[in-house]
């Protein structure tokens, strides 16, 4: 406040208020949009069969680079989980993520190929084995009651053996989030030609007793299925992808040029890159309240009843490689 050009007591007093007042209305609003932004963040834990096909790496590429996803720890499962650990573990090494933990789950019998090993092999070993991811995934769960994403892009053995040790500790989970299942389309149904409906999927055919169990753990369950998963990194967008020289491309590159020399494939199909992508942003991939169940053949059949999963029936492919190559560049350093 002035009076003819000179600044009373009160005018200065009236001046400082005003500025603490409009100071500490800043730091609320810098506050609150911390906390809005930390809210956003969501806890994972990222289930893996990595190192038979290809897509699990284009996964774990995005759950790591994503500022929208707190990456717990990775789990791997089925076959040689050793292994898989150790192709985890020097992924996450060259990625500029070795302080992330591994976790292997109960090794099995598998028929797949194992394409990426010799890379796998040239990752680091664990003195005295890889600490149990079955522990892991209960133990963070007691951590984080009612906080914790699993998403599971695996054959469902680590999952089933959690909710057999610990159905309790299992239906604390915020929710699963899988790449599993075909509900009305199967493998190779793109549109163009007419579908020939559902096949049994993988990842539930590989492990059916433990499919059904999470089927029916009564946990929240987002499926995301063939009918919208089959998503193809063609030629155009692999030149797009791999010429831009960082470490998670880079890395990629290496295990893509020994999967396409393994399979004589060289179309990558980012299967399990949707469940994570659908994780950070659920629109590229809308659900809808269904009641599915596993048969014994391992196909997920519509069946009437209360729902018991949400389920993705279609996606944009063009749209998810336009949230998917920038997402995973973002926070790349060249």
């Amino acid at each position: 406040m002035k009076i003819f050009g000179k600044q009373t007591q009160a005018g200065r007093t009236a001046l400082i208020v005003f500025a603490l007042v409009a100071i500490f209305a800043a730091s609320g609003r810098q506050l609150a949009a911390q906390s809005a932004s930390e809210s956003d963040v969501q806890k994972i834990i990222l289930d893996s069969d990595i190192g038979d096909d290809i897509d699990d790496a284009f996964a774990l590429a995005l759950a790591e680079s994503s500022p929208k996803l707190q990456l717990l720890g990775v789990t791997t499962a089925w076959g040689n989980t050793d292994l898989r650990a150790r192709l985890t573990a020097r992924f996450l090494a060259e990625t500029g993520h070795g302080d992330m933990q591994v976790y292997a789950g109960p090794a099995t019998h598998a028929k797949s190929l194992f394409t990426q090993a010799k890379w796998a092999e040239a990752g680091p070993k664990s003195a005295g084995g890889w600490p149990d991811a079955v522990d892991f995934i209960l133990d963070t769960i007691r951590r984080y009651p009612g906080q914790i994403t699993l998403v599971s892009i695996a054959p469902f053995t680590n999952v089933g053996a959690a909710i057999d040790r610990d159905p309790a500790t299992f239906r604390k989970l915020r929710r699963v989030v899988i790449m599993g299942g075909s509900v009305r389309r199967g493998y190779g149904d793109l549109g163009y030609l007419p579908d020939h409906g559902p096949d049994p999927e993988y990842n539930i055919l590989t492990d059916i007793p433990a499919a059904k169990k999470l089927f029916t753990s009564g946990v929240p369950l987002y499926v995301m299925p063939l009918d919208s998963t089959q998503l193809k990194l063609d030629e155009v967008l692999r030149n797009t992808l791999f010429s831009q020289d960082t470490r998670v491309t880079n890395a990629l590159v290496s295990l893509y040029e020994e999967w396409t020399a393994s399979t004589q494939n060289p179309t990558p199909t980012l299967f399990d890159a949707m469940a994570v992508a659908a994780t950070i942003d659920p629109a590229l991939c809308p659900t809808q309240a269904m009641h599915l169940e596993v048969d014994d053949r391992g196909y997920t059949r519509e069946t009437p009843g209360a729902p018991n999963a949400n389920v993705c029936l279609a996606s944009d492919s063009d749209r998810f490689f336009h949230f998917y190559i920038p997402a995973l560049l973002r926070t790349q350093e060249h």
